[in-house]
């Protein structure tokens, strides 16, 4: 999606024009990118974002209850409380919200640590009867973070994003390293276009649980990327090494700036 900046009204709807566009292939699931109602217009933020997420709640229910797909939709700039939320909303296939999060790790170099407050919990929700959860650009650098998520049995590993074309190649490297070490699929959508500040060139993937893309939508093109993916996979991959099961909490600390092993004999 191309995403117009600082532009709400001329956003929804080109998202509804691509969700109608998506509904053809007959999905089970359909993912938007992030920030799609507004882009990082950031400092504008007080007139544009969604008061309470009431618009965007509204559509996607409607549009996933009428249709019978799942939305993972994307992520929206969100007023609440006099506060303002990066935030993605997920829909059921009877149009009901399965779980909404907000983005946990602002990324200072496009300013959210100045606009945003940063979220707190997690994001734990079914598809169809399958484990997932979701996560929004920025966050897919912290694999302690997504390990928590994923450590209930998750299958798949939805991530939204607005990465920009510089830092690309560092967004195929990670989303891998979470497939692979979480042993999940990773569906991952990005956007393309242009704002003032970055130019965006898609770069969308779905990864299998050994790192192997499945899936890579066009750079710098719009459109709808479909694909199956084989969920017995991932009960395959962790039965044959069972990374869940040989983990040891007991002796990781996750505090302070460090991630590191205790009471190690040399």
């Amino acid at each position: 999606m191309a995403i117009s900046f600082g532009q709400p009204s001329k956003n929804f709807q080109q998202v509804l024009e691509l969700l109608h566009q998506a509904i053809q292939e007959n999905p089970d699931v359909i993912v938007l990118p992030e920030m799609w109602n507004t882009g990082y217009a950031l400092a504008d933020l007080s007139q544009l974002a969604d008061k309470e997420g009431q618009q965007t709640q509204r559509l996607l229910s409607q549009f996933a209850r009428e249709h019978k797909v799942a939305l993972v939709g994307g992520s929206v700039a969100v007023e609440e409380n006099g506060q303002f939320f990066n935030r993605t909303y997920v829909y059921g296939k009877d149009g009901q919200l399965l779980t909404s999060y907000d983005k946990v790790h602002l990324f200072g170099l496009m300013a959210e640590d100045r606009y945003l407050a940063a979220g707190q919990q997690e994001s734990h929700f079914q598809v169809d009867g399958v484990k997932a959860s979701n996560v929004i650009c920025y966050d897919i650098r912290f694999p302690e973070w997504l390990r928590t998520l994923m450590a209930d049995g998750a299958k798949l590993l939805f991530v939204v994003a607005e990465w920009p074309e510089s830092r690309v190649q560092q967004w195929e490297i990670l989303l891998k390293a979470r497939a692979v070490e979480n042993q999940a699929f990773v569906v991952a959508v990005n956007r393309v276009g242009d704002d003032p500040d970055n130019h965006f060139n898609g770069h969308s993937l779905v990864i299998d649980p050994l790192g192997r893309v499945i899936l890579q939508a066009s750079d710098d093109a719009e459109g709808i990327f479909t694909t199956d993916i084989d969920l017995s996979q991932v009960e395959q991959v962790r039965g044959h090494i069972p990374v869940f099961d040989d983990r040891r909490p007991e002796l990781y600390h996750w505090g302070g700036n460090l991630w590191h092993l205790k009471n190690l004999n040399y």
